[in-house]
């Protein structure tokens, strides 16, 4: 799906982008000249058509290269879904172009909001209503694609007296300040950071939805389904990486690799179907259950790979490719919503069920 010349820049710059000491900035101009960001979006607004498993494919691919490019590929097209999503036909006119193109970065702040849709945690912004919008107070401690030469993050933003409302935030709103580059153990190069907001006046041409409430549960099927992308190319790889060691006495391996191929096919058309027939809408336990599944064939991928590259892969020379998928494998997890809040939330539907 993707151009050959993309894969080739991804593979060069991998480890450089995992461990910070690269620029950031070109990822996104190197997605959009691939036509990346803009698949999955209708024609009618300079996207190229298709749906949302167009996007989903897409990030799995760049995944199997780097999965520092994915992470900030997820950002940015879960930011554009949010805006296809939404009911301000105007702020989508006015941001679309340039986030298609990637002159501007679209960071999806939603994460906090997720775990509060599941009651996990209270929302980090609050509001209070003026004439011309909102001044905004709060802090989001964890966001990517805050790339420093310009982003706008969606965020979660409570009213009280009024309900929770979906705001996109401009990178140069005064009073939102960012922090520098969290020290994250691998994926350096995604310009994650956290934003702390201090008496900020936001105007309601920002807003994404009146509703949180009702659009979080709307768009969370693209924000996780997107997500697993990441998990599905990072797997393909691992997987081919270890077919490219089975010779010998490796080859006893075989069956096992065999058996994670199929698992991650299955758990692949499952996802692919449940978000072409929009079942995860009605029905968020069997996205969540698949996001667990697609972190655990990860870890057994990465696992298998080193069985099969055997003493090698610990060997700095030749292991540098594996040791970052290592890494990397250990960032799915914990990404939000991660696999403990996951499993939590599906305990706590089971539990109600059963009342």
């Amino acid at each position: 799906m993707l151009n050959s010349s993309l894969g080739q820049w991804l593979d060069a710059q991998a480890d450089h982008l995992d461990c910070g000491d690269c620029d950031a900035e070109p990822v996104l101009a190197r997605l959009a000249a691939a036509d990346a960001l803009g698949l999955g979006v209708d024609k009618g607004l300079r996207g190229d058509a298709g749906g949302v498993v167009e996007a989903l494919e897409g990030i799995a691919e760049v995944a199997g290269h780097s999965l520092t490019a994915a992470f900030v590929f997820w950002g940015q097209r879960a930011f554009i879904e949010y805006l296809l999503q939404s009911d301000n036909a105007a702020l989508r006119e006015r941001l679309l172009p340039d986030l298609l193109a990637g002159r501007l970065a679209g960071a999806t702040g939603l994460s906090n909001a997720m775990k509060y849709l599941s009651g996990i945690e209270a929302l980090g912004l609050e509001a209070e209503s003026h004439a011309q919008g909102w001044r905004l107070k709060g802090r989001l401690p964890w966001v990517t694609n805050l790339r420093k030469s310009g982003f706008v993050v969606a965020a979660a933003i409570d009213l009280p007296g009024r309900g929770p409302f979906v705001a996109a935030l401009p990178g140069e709103l005064p009073g939102l300040e960012r922090s520098e580059d969290l020290a994250l153990l691998g994926l350096q190069s995604s310009n994650t950071a956290a934003l702390d907001i201090r008496d900020a006046s936001l105007g309601r041409e920002w807003l994404l939805a009146e509703d949180a409430r009702r659009y979080l549960p709307q768009v969370r099927p693209a924000f996780l389904g997107l997500q697993c992308g990441m998990s599905i190319g990072l797997a393909r790889r691992a997987l081919r990486e270890v077919e490219a060691h089975l010779g010998g006495s490796r080859s006893v391996l075989r069956a096992e690799r065999a058996a994670l191929v199929d698992d991650l096919r299955q758990a692949g058309k499952r996802l692919e179907e449940g978000l072409v027939a929009g079942r995860f809408g009605t029905r968020p336990a069997d996205l969540f259950g698949l996001r667990i599944r697609l972190a655990e064939i990860v870890a057994a991928a990465v696992q298998l790979e080193l069985q099969a590259s055997g003493g090698k892969a610990y060997l700095q020379a030749h292991g540098g490719g594996f040791a970052r998928r290592w890494r990397e494998s250990a960032f799915v997890p914990v990404v939000t919503p991660s696999l403990v809040q996951l499993r939590t939330e599906l305990a706590r539907q089971a539990g109600e069920d059963a009342a």
